[in-house]
């Protein structure tokens, strides 16, 4: 993981050298050669490499040097961190005299004071940090300040030299491995620390072995993690947040954007949505589907057997999820391999969440891992803020996101848990009543998905012939799939004759008949035989006639009496995939008959012309 880690901050150049990091600088405090005051120069947004002396900082008696924030640089020398502040300045001085003119300007009573009222009146916070220019020259560019810095570190952190070496866990070569490594920044929201988290931490006497102390356990030399660390820092600055959890990825090769399957997955493509819950009834052009431009990573693979140019892609990914505990980075799940085998599993991925959508006009449509996740959460009246979502993904999908993570990229059959959660959803969603929403209740689409795909590669993996399709499937040789699909058809009979009503047979009876079927549907075939006596459209009555017929059919001679994970999850695939059917049906005949309204409606004014 270190190594990858190394080598992908090496490839990028992010290197940052030992005892530097880089750091925004609000202000610089402009000095004359004379080390007269001039005035406060704002820095620029793009971070400035900075002499950092990492963990030592955090005691009471040290400090950062050139660039720190503006209360210690402008603090009163009795603080004991601007006190160390100075007295760096008097000994860098030794090497860059421009670093005497700073202190000069910090001890002069009458210039201090100037310092300090423009920075009053600028209104500079007490943790911006500041530095120094003079002659409009930094400090922090000094090549005399670069020569001492790294010694006056050495002393400060009291390396010892000697030859009492080991080898690198990073390179392999061997070092003196540094006592205390820096901190990783960009897990703040994830439960680490403002001020950074440790990668490498041995702080308690369980965490060491063979007597030896702190890092020396997982030794590594200083100049190797500080490439380790630039390109976590890099990876987790834009890192999506899953569950609690900082994904990030990179591969062992630079790759197009478009070609970044794992980005199109988990976050850069996809299509977010805002309302609690997804409206997918208009058709969907998956022609503009995110996902196909998947198409030169597809040319890759298909140009080994078609001789075709293409361009060269990465041909290793590498996946963490990272979050923070108590000032630690803790490294969730780690995985890597093969790009070609990545691209397969997300095919596979895709393939197997293809469904219809609620109206039968089309797919529903490419969710971000994100979004899709939030299918499984606990289901609640009260609509949440990102904020709170994110938080209720952290502390209920913690342990299903990593499981879940690796059955994406790999192929490997869902835990059971991903089925639980998406049942418990499903039927909350079918309790809830609203007196205004007359329409009727239809399973939640990202849930059902869930469903579909945990059942595939359930039967994938043991070696099951697969049943399942994208639209309903009158073949299905389940009966449970047929009882949701039987369920849904009467609710849609009983919406039909009674289209107001409020305690609809779905809320009243959907969640039992989801696991007991045997003592649901004779209940609602009986109320369901007066609801057709009142059709009066003879198409409507011969196709609700046909439908159930064929449900019964598939069912068989007798309804199951208790269903299981397996059969719960085909029953709302059965409902979910029957309803679409339903409507896609009910969107034809409207179609026909508006046009063959039309059509009578210019025939019969053709009509009237005529015996004009």
């Amino acid at each position: 993981m270190l190594k990858a880690l190394y080598d992908y901050a090496v490839r990028e150049g992010l290197a940052v050298p030992p005892g530097y990091a880089p750091k925004i600088i609000k202000y610089y405090i402009s000095l004359s050669s004379a080390g007269d005051f001039l005035g406060f120069v704002p820095g620029s947004a793009e971070a400035v490499l900075c002499p950092d002396a990492g963990s030592l900082i955090r005691g009471k008696d040290k400090s950062n040097i050139l660039a720190e924030k503006s209360d210690i640089v402008l603090g009163e020398p009795s603080q004991l961190k601007s006190k160390f502040f100075r007295n760096s300045l008097s000994e860098g001085g030794s090497f860059e005299p421009d670093l005497l003119i700073c202190l000069k300007a910090l001890e002069d009573t009458e210039t201090f004071s100037k310092i300090c009222e423009e920075a009053k009146n600028r209104k500079i916070k007490p943790l911006d940090r500041i530095s120094f220019e003079v002659n409009g020259g930094s400090v922090l560019k000094s090549e005399a300040v670069k020569t001492w810095w790294p010694g006056f570190l050495s002393r400060l952190k009291g390396t010892k030299t000697d030859n009492n070496k080991t080898l690198c866990l990073i390179t392999g070569q061997p070092t003196a491995p540094v006592a205390t490594v820096p901190t990783v920044t960009g897990l703040a929201d994830v439960g680490g620390n403002s001020n950074g988290s440790s990668l490498i931490c041995f702080d308690k006497n369980s965490f060491c072995s063979y007597n030896l102390k702190q890092s020396a356990n997982a030794p590594v030399s200083e100049e190797a993690f500080s490439y380790v660390k630039a390109g976590l820092d890099n990876l987790l600055k834009d890192a999506p947040i899953l569950s609690g959890m900082k994904f990030v990825h990179w591969y062992d090769k630079p790759v197009p954007e478009e070609n970044d399957m794992l980005a199109i997955e988990i976050s850069g493509f996809g299509i977010e949505v805002e309302k609690e819950e997804e409206d997918d009834s208009d058709e969907y052009d998956d022609s503009k589907n995110p996902y196909e431009e998947r198409r030169l990573a597809n040319k890759k693979i298909e140009s080994i057997s078609t001789g075709e140019n293409s361009p060269a892609l990465a041909s290793v990914y590498t996946i963490m999820l990272l979050s923070g505990v108590n000032g630690r980075v803790m490294v969730r799940r780690y995985e890597h391999g093969s790009y070609e085998d990545l691209q397969k599993s997300l095919d596979l991925w895709n393939s197997d969440l293809s469904l219809v959508n609620r109206s039968g006009s089309g797919k529903v449509i490419p969710y971000t891992l994100n979004w899709r996740f939030q299918g499984l959460l606990t289901k609640t009246k009260q609509k949440s803020s990102k904020k709170k979502t994110d938080e209720r993904m952290g502390k209920e999908l913690s342990g299903l996101t990593a499981v879940t993570l690796t059955s994406i990229i790999s192929g490997t059959p869902l835990p059971d848990s991903a089925a639980v959660r998406a049942l418990a959803y499903i039927r909350s969603q079918m309790l809830e009543t609203d007196d205004e929403n007359k329409t009727l209740s239809i399973p939640n689409s990202r849930a059902v998905q869930w469903l579909k795909v945990w059942l595939m590669r359930k039967h994938r993996s043991e070696n099951k012939e697969e049943f399942l399709m994208e639209e309903y499937n009158p073949k299905h040789p389940d009966a449970a799939y047929h009882c949701g699909a039987l369920m849904c058809v009467y609710a849609n009979i009983q919406k039909m004759v009674m289209p107001e009503i409020n305690a609809s047979m779905i809320s009243r009876y959907y969640s039992l008949a989801s696991q007991n079927p045997a003592l649901v549907i004779d209940t609602l075939s009986r109320q369901s035989t007066h609801h057709q006596e009142k059709i009066t459209s003879t198409f409507w009555k011969n196709t609700y006639t046909k439908l159930l017929s064929d449900c019964y059919l598939a069912i068989g001679d007798k309804i199951p009496a208790t269903l299981n994970l397996e059969q719960q999850s085909l029953f709302s695939l059965g409902y979910y995939q029957m309803q679409a059917e339903l409507i896609r049906i009910i969107n034809e005949y409207n179609a026909e008959k508006k046009k063959r309204d039309a059509e009578k409606k210019a025939a019969e004014t053709t009509g009237k012309t005529d015996n004009q």
